[in-house]
């Protein structure tokens, strides 16, 4: 018998982990689908770069996209110890104040303010740089500015402010809006995930047991309390049953999250019989609300060796090797999408709605053309969809694989901001601040110009940029799946904690948004006073 079950090691898993085995007296058990964080790729930066490819991952795709004429996306979902941000891109953003205040304002969630959700963010971050009202140095969660940017960072810079955007050096501070440095969950030229940051120092601890290769079928459920999980610990085992004290956690991320409970016969009873699920309790809010960033990219050739495209070349990708061991430099020190920024589609918008990311690289993308020399990548992505999807059961057998439909642009402004979007970004790569290093525009290419011809590149090309929340969320509404304390409504015993509990998709990165989740949900899982809320001078509104 355990007192707390947390089934899923991701990001909020892990530091759920970590803060509910601080108090002896509490046995911790979590439970991950997946394997260790032992590959190499993890721990260098420039190896997120493979990892979408598949390694370590659920190998999950989407339904086609009935908007974007039915294009199937591959849909990467961390299946390893630290989850998503064993595997991201390592870049370190909050998101806007105005998202959190709009929980607390429009969806009523009292304590999720961004005054409320500051000092979790702060209390998370070991930041290398800054240390003020917006950020702390004392946390677990390295954070830390690039190592090893390239000259055409700056010209990118120069570019953007070309163009009316200012240069930032903080997106997670007073304003988001610029162009500027991506800080990144690194420190020490290596990734400091959630399983590096809050799982690694804490291993010894007697009240905590970690266990990979374990899937969880179900949760199990008596006289509406949930009271343990059923386990498969390996393909073509036996099932188990584990029991919990005091509380089931699900921290199985946005897609996850949903599955399982569906899995259990909690969610929407007409689609749980249609797969031959038998309801538990009729939670209609399952699975729907999903959200996603979509990314539309512009590829330019350079001019010359501008970009880390030629270390893929046997030498030079052995000098990079031995300078990342010897110096702790160089390109494989490099998140790659390690310079970006947040700007306008909607001229009319409260905050900024774009958000760029700089690729030092062509190859980063799948499906590119061969360059004569060295390309540069500037990815869009549109911050705050209006479209909602879902993710459904395919199957009553928990091995096989969700529906999941982010339902991309099935309203028509996501897809006219998108486009908005990836028209700034091809501007920005035509100032004359990168005419030193940039040749000329390769996709979209040159040749299409109008909206309709756009939207079949997009289509043809667009990829998401890994984002999912929403699919179990807070709320008051019939809708809502959890409350504000993340208990699931209507089951005793039960809270989710992770991205799928956001109401809305944060203006940003959502890794570290999930980890502030996780850090918030272990005090109202422990029944502690929250934080203080954040005081600094200004008003921080942008």
């Amino acid at each position: 018998m355990t007192d707390y079950i947390i089934v899923g090691a991701g990001p909020a898993g892990c530091v759920l982990a970590n803060r509910l085995s601080e108090d002896p007296s509490h046995s911790v058990l979590l439970l991950e689908a997946g394997g260790k964080d032992w590959h190499p790729y993890i721990h260098m930066p420039a190896g997120f770069a493979k990892m979408t490819k598949g390694i370590a991952s659920w190998g999950w795709s989407t339904v086609p996209q009935k908007n974007m004429k039915d294009r199937v996306f591959w849909y990467t979902q961390a299946k390893v110890v630290g989850g998503g941000s064993s595997i991201n891109a390592q870049i370190y953003t909050r998101g806007n104040a105005r998202d959190y205040d709009a929980w607390e304002k429009e969806e009523g969630l009292a304590g999720w303010g961004y005054r409320d959700v500051l000092p979790y963010f702060k209390r998370a971050e070991n930041n290398q740089r800054f240390a003020n009202d917006f950020h702390g140095d004392q946390g677990p969660l390295g954070v830390s500015n690039p190592i090893s940017p390239l000259p055409i960072c700056e010209a990118y810079f120069r570019a953007g402010q070309e163009m009316g955007i200012p240069f930032n050096p903080d997106f997670n501070g007073a304003n988001q809006e610029g162009v500027g440095y991506y800080q990144l969950t690194q420190k020490d030229a290596r990734r400091s995930s959630a399983s590096v940051a809050y799982l690694k120092p804490i291993r010894a601890r007697k009240d905590l047991t970690v266990r990979t290769d374990v899937l969880v079928t179900r949760i199990v459920v008596e006289k509406g309390r949930a009271i343990g999980v059923e386990i498969v610990d390996r393909p073509g085992g036996e099932k188990k049953i584990l029991r919990a004290e005091r509380e089931v956690i699900v921290s199985s991320g946005a897609i996850g999250s949903p599955k399982l409970l569906m899995q259990s016969g909690i969610g929407p009873a007409d689609h749980l019989k249609s797969v031959g699920v038998t309801p538990v309790h009729d939670l209609p809010g399952v699975g729907s609300n999903m959200q996603d960033h979509l990314d539309l990219f512009v590829i330019a050739e350079c001019t010359g060796d501008h970009t880390y495209d030629n270390y893929a070349k046997l030498h030079r990708t052995a000098w990079a090797g031995l300078q990342y061991l010897l110096l702790k430099k160089g390109p494989v020190a490099s998140s790659l999408f390690e310079t970006g920024g947040f700007w306008y589609a909607d001229p009319t918008a409260a905050s900024p709605d774009i958000q760029f990311h700089l690729g030092l690289g062509s190859g980063i993308e799948a499906g590119v053309e061969k360059l004569n020399n060295p390309g540069v990548t500037l990815n869009s992505a549109f911050l705050r969809p209006r479209s909602r999807g879902t993710v459904r059961l395919k199957s009553a057998d928990p091995a096989d694989h969700p529906l999941i439909d982010p339902n991309y642009w099935s309203d028509p402004y996501d897809r006219a901001m998108s486009i908005k979007g990836l028209r700034l970004a091809r501007e920005i790569m035509r100032q004359k601040a990168l005419t030193p290093y940039v040749l000329r525009e390769v996709l979209p290419g040159p040749s299409l110009a109008s909206d309709d011809e756009l939207f079949d590149y997009a289509c043809r090309s667009a990829k998401t940029d890994h984002h999912p929340v929403g699919t179990c969320r807070m709320g008051h509404d019939e809708m809502a799946v959890v409350t504000p304390d993340l208990r699931l409504r209507g089951i005793e015993g039960l809270r989710v904690c992770d991205a799928s509990v956001m109401p809305r998709v944060p203006s940003s990165n959502t890794n570290a948004p999930t980890i502030m989740v996780g850090e918030k949900g272990a005090d109202l899982i422990l029944g502690r006073e929250p934080l203080p809320p954040a005081v600094f001078s200004g008003n921080r509104a942008a």
